[in-house]
């Protein structure tokens, strides 16, 4: 039962439908100084997941690995152009009534939302996290932010936000299928491996969040593809070798 993945797309649902209808009367102050919370949280979820990671140089070697892969081959930029298409498709049926903001400020901040809902690490690694385990706490800890963050953007952009609880869903009930497949395939160290790649992105989250650092964290999801095999690799190949 894909738990998480239905929590967290309606809370992007009823977050985008309360900010809507009553997000005027947020403060940008409180806007501004909430984001910093969101931030910090995110990074709490990303030690809590790294703490107890097995293999600490397979890990930091398919983040490296993984980020490298993302630049070589701009999956940031792809991302985006991605979006960019989810965008045109929701504008056709949602137009932009809010007087506040230009056609191409609404744009960009709409594109902006849907990368952040849509292809966030949190939310991948959530997703096959609960597919893989059945836990679905990163995911319903995710969906606490994703209401907030999904309400002070309905603020400026309307019931827009409250749409793209619909692909976000698509895309992770996907992971959550893939991930029941790949799940067998695993052992516990792996998984641990997993998780703890997961918490370097979430925790990357959290810098962008607050505005401290604009980690590339799009650009660092192969970082989860690759550190599954890195992690049995170094179990099974280099650790015995370094024992020796």
């Amino acid at each position: 039962m894909p738990t998480g993945v239905i929590i967290n797309s309606l809370s992007i649902l009823f977050g985008g439908i309360f900010g809507a209808l009553g997000g005027k009367i947020i403060s940008a102050n409180f806007k501004t100084q909430i984001n910093l919370i969101f931030g910090i949280c995110s990074m709490g979820m990303g030690i809590y997941a790294i703490a107890p990671m097995k293999n600490m140089a397979a890990v930091i070697f398919a983040i490296i690995l993984g980020t490298a892969l993302g630049l070589t081959i701009h999956l940031g930029k792809q991302i985006n152009k991605g979006a960019q298409l989810m965008q045109a498709g929701i504008s056709r049926v949602i137009k932009n009534n809010n007087s506040e903001l230009s056609e191409t400020e609404f744009t960009s901040t709409l594109v902006t939302v849907i990368v952040l809902f849509c292809a966030s690490g949190t939310g991948i690694y959530g997703s096959l996290t609960n597919g893989m385990t059945g836990d679905a706490t990163i995911l319903i800890s995710k969906s606490i932010l994703d209401f907030f963050t999904a309400a002070i953007f309905a603020a400026n952009l309307g019931f827009v936000v409250s749409s793209i609880a619909i692909p976000q869903f698509i895309l992770f009930f996907i992971l959550f299928i893939l991930a029941q497949f790949i799940y067998p395939l695993t052992t516990p160290d792996m998984i641990l491996d997993f998780k703890a790649a997961g918490g370097f992105l979430m925790l990357a989250t959290g810098f962008r969040m607050a505005k401290i650092k604009m980690f590339p964290i799009a650009d660092m999801i192969p970082a989860m593809i690759v550190v599954m095999p890195i992690s049995w690799a170094w179990t099974n190949w280099i650790a015995p070798l370094l024992m020796k």
